[in-house]
């Protein structure tokens, strides 16, 4: 099972990889869990790549006016297609996501997230910002028919090291694990082979009614 973090931070060291890595661990922790209570089977290996906007920068540019992608962003473009589970997250700028984060996104086949499980993540200053995961990620998301998870991670420089963080990221991380592993909230239960189906007449059932009342 392939999950790939595509994290858009510039600076080195990065609070924005630091939050990608927490929740590929988080993630990763729980995938196994989810998968052997599912399918009654022996541990499942997670194989995680990480995707660092920064280093593609400029072939992602090249690829906007070119129309063809250099050989390392042609890899994560690979990458992201063919995993089973995304991590994305970026620093937010002027209240949205990064330009870099949706350049690359934009140079991204059209049907390459279609149903593909994504947790969607993003840090920045203030927690003034935290709307920017439903007012521009997850709209984004939602118009490449990704499947996105319920819960979106947003880290502001208080919340490092502050309670709340962790909870929300073992949280998102779960939910992400049950749809790559296929589970389901609530599956009913297939009737048994040969049972019988009794039907009971409206007439009768309101005669019933009628009765007891």
């Amino acid at each position: 099972m392939r999950l790939v973090v595509v994290s858009a931070g510039l600076s080195v060291p990065s609070s924005t990889r630091l939050l990608a890595d927490r929740l590929a661990v988080a993630t990763v922790a729980t995938v196994a869990t989810a998968a052997t209570a599912a399918r009654a089977s022996a541990e499942v290996e997670v194989e995680v790549e990480v995707v660092e906007l920064r280093d593609l920068a400029v072939e992602i540019a090249h690829h906007l006016t070119s129309g063809f992608p250099g050989r390392r962003l042609a890899a994560a473009l690979d990458a992201v297609t063919g995993a089973d589970g995304l991590i994305v997250v970026t620093p937010v700028f002027s209240a949205s996501y990064s330009g870099l984060f949706k350049s690359f996104f934009d140079v991204l086949e059209r049907d390459a997230l279609t149903g593909k499980p994504v947790l969607i993540a993003a840090t920045g200053g203030s927690a003034r910002h935290s709307l920017v995961l439903d007012h521009a990620l997850r709209p984004l998301f939602a118009h490449l028919r990704a499947v996105v998870v319920p819960t979106g991670v947003y880290a502001a420089t208080e919340d490092w090291g502050a309670e709340g963080l962790e909870g929300r990221i073992e949280r998102a991380a779960g939910e992400l694990a049950r749809l790559m592993t296929g589970l389901s909230a609530s599956v009913p239960k297939a009737r048994p082979a040969g049972a019988e189906t009794t039907v009971v007449p409206f007439e009768e059932q309101l005669a019933a009614l009628r009765r007891s009342g």
